[in-house]
């Protein structure tokens, strides 16, 4: 028989501090949303109320300290409202070692879900990296705490997705001088590999994908860098040979006009920037942020959590509504 019931995702209200909560409220507040998926809000109920006040809109949930399967019974949404917050001392728009306990908290109770079976997936709204580590997260970000909390030892990175466009990095979230030094064939290969099983997951049955350069000009052969001779043809060559239909290195400078015009479903980029500046320019306010390889989708916002604007009710919740869409799709 097939199951034909909802997706079930688990809504991490994110930092309390910055617009998280808000943006969630917003979107709880449509009512696609519930009619796409059954979810479960993790956070404290305190933080959801004042933010379901500050967006000025009306949701309804059913506040819980646990969930079941058998509470997926209705469009009205669960509250699972511990973690708790501390409020006292609480100042919105302010990094906080207890705003970091507390959103590392809410993500293991979220991951705990998936791995138990009663979500299919997860979708967080933007959380603050200093506040994590300075509740004590070891990693750079958040992605290898998630990669811990699953035990997880295959291939992952991070993508970003932009309606049609999607992207992936050979590496991330380190400094500009360690980039060349962490290039590897391997690694250009893994985030390329992702790229092709994240779009055919999504429902793209051939996806086509464009790898960058790391130099200008993509090296223009050897004048400005050896890392596309050595490093990243030899992956695309390995890439295609397992089927994976890809091209480059392209001079970073013009492969986002490629993607941009439709010729290519994805792009694997070198570095952090080299992809986020162009994706945050073609359309900042509908970015998301995919950690792709784990076992189940976990999906954010590709901005951060807006301190400067917190509290006020201005804040977009697009971006937010293409992620939680998005984890929907790939369950």
């Amino acid at each position: 028989m097939i199951d034909k019931r909802k997706p079930r995702i688990a809504l991490i209200l994110g930092d309390p501090c910055g617009i998280g909560p808000e943006l969630v409220a917003k979107l709880m507040a449509d009512r696609d949303t519930t009619d796409k998926a059954d979810v479960v809000i993790i956070g404290d109920q305190d933080v959801f109320d004042e933010a379901v006040k500050i967006a000025d809109v009306r949701v309804e949930y059913k506040p819980a300290d646990d969930v079941s399967p058998e509470m997926f019974s209705s469009e009205t949404p669960i509250l699972l409202r511990n973690p708790i917050f501390p409020l006292k001392g609480f100042q919105r728009g302010q990094v906080s070692k207890s705003s970091g306990a507390y959103q590392l908290d809410c993500l293991a109770k979220g991951l705990d879900l998936c791995k138990k079976g009663i979500v299919d997936g997860m979708c967080f709204a933007p959380l603050n990296k200093e506040a994590l580590h300075m509740a004590g997260l070891v990693h750079e970000d958040e992605s290898g705490f998630f990669i811990d909390e699953l035990n997880h030892t295959g291939d992952f990175g991070l993508l970003n997705t932009l309606g049609n466009l999607w992207t992936s990095r050979a590496t991330s979230h380190v400094s500009h001088r360690q980039v060349s030094e962490l290039l590897t064939e391997k690694s250009v290969l893994e985030a390329t590999r992702l790229l092709d099983n994240a779009l055919r997951a999504s429902g793209i049955e051939k996806p086509k994908i464009a790898v960058a350069g790391l130099n200008p000009h993509a090296g223009d052969g050897g004048m400005f860098g050896n890392e596309e001779i050595d490093i990243i043809e030899p992956a695309v060559k390995q890439a295609k040979a397992e089927g994976i239909l890809v091209e480059g290195p392209f001079p970073p400078d013009t492969i986002f006009l490629m993607g941009r015009d439709g010729r290519y479903d994805a792009i694997v980029t070198m570095y952090h920037d080299q992809g986020q500046i162009a994706m945050k320019l073609m359309g900042f306010d509908h970015g998301v942020t995919l950690h792709a390889g784990l076992p189940y989708p976990v999906t954010t916002s590709a901005h951060g959590s807006a301190f400067d604007i917190a509290g006020q009710g201005i804040a977009n919740e697009s971006a937010l509504r293409a992620a939680f869409f998005l984890a929907c799709s790939m369950t």
